[in-house]
């Protein structure tokens, strides 16, 4: 596969931009050592994934699974190991005729033609995605905790400690946070968690030691950190690339950071607060590549997928979506406007902060220190004269007034609110202070959610489960016929041992019908309300959840864990 086939591929799966393109052809001109391969990539014009499909899309090349590669050396000494990291190859296998290796460019001929010179042998090439190579490589040469290990060495052997400047030196903190060992440690936490796939980044200091901790599948991991002596200035070096102000250390700040690395662009929202022993720091990794926005792919099927499609699709009215932080509110709220988003459709949205970018939709960030909060923005937002509102929380008496008035004058409305379940999403709003014949006549419907971790596909195991178990938690109202197998986690090299790998939403979905109505016109509590929601066959979060444990997607101890269930 020729490099041009390559680009037009890419182009043709509308990977590659025609304005991308021009500007890797004009970049290559002044870049003779990379190929094309490692300029879209260095560029962040696309993804290791996209490029090695587009490999394999050409007939020519089979990709390589991340749980292939090989933990022992496949290749001679002869070959040396900064060639393999330099040109991003592996060895999988051999015998005594045949080489074959994993390249992130399997038409690289020079780098194919070094090794057949090195090894005498024939050489198959295979494709692999150049994170997953470099990592195996680490593996392969007793390199996997080294980099990080020698980076720690050298900020102790460098001395970048905070006793060695006063409490105003801000200049040599600034100079500190720009040594390259500090610089280099930062950006491997961040590969670390991109390779990951993390959602957070907790820095956080303590008397006598520096904690780096990376949130997988909504799960915290500790990894290796710096001594503690280091501190001041890995904290420094992320408040810079974030644009906040290094010498305010007794108040939170908010900002963001760009970044383009292993391929991707991201977008990183940064959080400091202080504590005793300085400023913690959670970097939240937003990256685009990987959100879902298909409800499929979040977990919605069957009736609630069809039910919340319904209320979409009502001119008019407030959807409500309801779930403690980091259940997936907002990525189902984006989902919801991507169904949305039509050329016949204005949609405006209020947000703080604003997440992502969406093509075609008109977002505002929140800026509550100058003023524009959601009440504030949203006054405005209805002379737009939008089709749609999405407010990114409903926090106080005036925005859920506002709103209201949106929906009861053709707008349709979507926000978020932090309740426990959807029944509790009504009582909220009466709680507040929003009159009950108001909340009646303009919420549809209410959705409550939370995420479990999604079992390893390459790794799980299955048994037929336990009678008692079966009959506990009637298990045969989700399969009436035949056994029913539950699955446990095992942990592989696709998992990183964790037995578990992604997430999906369990969800229970209220829709706002007449009997519903009545019970809230009479204030009843929120059980009653769910009572009879139940009685009307909603399935409530646990249930959900149930239904995905018999379907082998989770496990029992993963839904018990993210619901009131026990």
């Amino acid at each position: 596969m020729s490099y041009q086939s390559l680009l037009k591929t890419l182009q043709d799966k509308n990977k590659l931009s025609a304005l991308e393109l021009k500007k890797v052809e004009r970049v290559k001109k002044t870049s003779v050592a990379e190929n094309i391969p490692q300029l879209l990539l260095k560029m962040g014009l696309c993804s290791e994934l996209d490029m090695a499909d587009a490999f394999v899309e050409s007939g020519q090349f089979e990709k390589v699974k991340s749980d292939q590669y090989p933990s022992e050396m496949q290749l001679p000494e002869s070959v040396s190991l900064r060639f393999l990291k330099n040109y991003h190859i592996i060895g999988l296998e051999h015998t005594d005729e045949t080489m074959t290796i994993a390249m992130m460019d399997p038409n690289d001929q020079s780098s194919i033609d070094a090794l057949k010179l090195a090894t005498g042998k024939t050489v198959i090439q295979k494709v692999g995605l150049l994170s997953e190579i470099d990592a195996a490589l680490d593996v392969q040469y007793g390199e996997d905790r080294s980099k990080m290990n020698k980076l720690i060495d050298d900020l102790a052997a460098n001395n970048l400690g905070e006793d060695d400047f006063g409490e105003d030196d801000l200049e040599h903190l600034k100079d500190l946070a720009s040594e390259a060992p500090v610089i280099k440690m930062v950006n491997l936490i961040m590969q670390r968690a991109i390779e990951t796939k993390a959602s957070d980044i907790h820095v956080e200091p303590f008397e006598q030691s520096l904690k780096i901790r990376l949130r997988v599948d909504g799960v915290l991991q500790e990894i290796d950190a710096p001594n503690v002596k280091s501190t001041a200035a890995v904290i420094s070096r992320i408040k810079i690339m974030a644009k906040l102000n290094i010498a305010e250390r007794r108040l939170p700040q908010d900002g963001r950071i760009k970044v383009q690395m292993l391929g991707k662009e991201l977008d990183l929202r940064v959080s400091t607060i202080p504590t005793m022993y300085g400023e913690s720091v959670v970097i939240r990794l937003l990256d685009k590549d990987n959100t879902v926005l298909d409800f499929a792919g979040l977990g919605f099927a069957g009736r609630h997928l069809q039910q919340f499609i319904d209320v979409l699709s009502q001119p008019h009215g407030i959807i409500l979506i309801t779930g403690p932080t980091g259940s997936g509110k907002s990525t189902t709220m984006y989902a919801a406007l991507k169904q949305l988003n039509t050329p016949e459709r204005k949609i405006i949205t209020v947000e703080d902060p604003v997440e992502y970018q969406m093509e075609g939709v008109n977002q505002i960030q929140a800026k509550p220190q100058i003023g524009l909060t959601f009440a504030t923005a949203l006054r405005s937002i209805v002379r737009q004269d939008p089709d749609v509102i999405m407010i990114g929380e409903m926090r106080d008496l005036e925005t859920a007034k506002i709103a209201v008035q949106s929906a009861l004058t053709g707008h349709l409305v979507l926000s978020t609110l932090h309740t426990n379940d959807a029944a509790g999403g009504i009582t909220r709003l009466l709680d507040m202070g929003l009159e009950e014949y108001l909340l009646t006549s303009t919420v549809n419907g209410i959705l409550a959610q939370r995420l479990v971790r999604k079992l390893c596909l390459a790794c799980k195991v299955g048994a037929i489960a336990d009678p008692e178990i079966i009959k506990n938690l009637r298990l045969h109202r989700f399969a009436p016929e035949g056994d029913i197998i539950l699955y446990k986690p095992v942990g592989c090299s696709a998992c990183a041992g964790m037995g578990y790998r992604g997430r999906l939403a369990i969800i229970e979905f209220l829709p706002m019908t007449d009997p519903v109505r009545k019970l809230i016109m009479t204030h009843e509590e929120a059980g009653a309300i769910q009572k009879l929601a139940v009685a009307e066959g909603m399935q409530t979060l646990y249930e959900n959840g149930l239904v995905k444990v018999v379907q082998g997607i989770t496990t029992l101890e993963e839904v018990m864990r993210v619901t009131a269930e026990s």
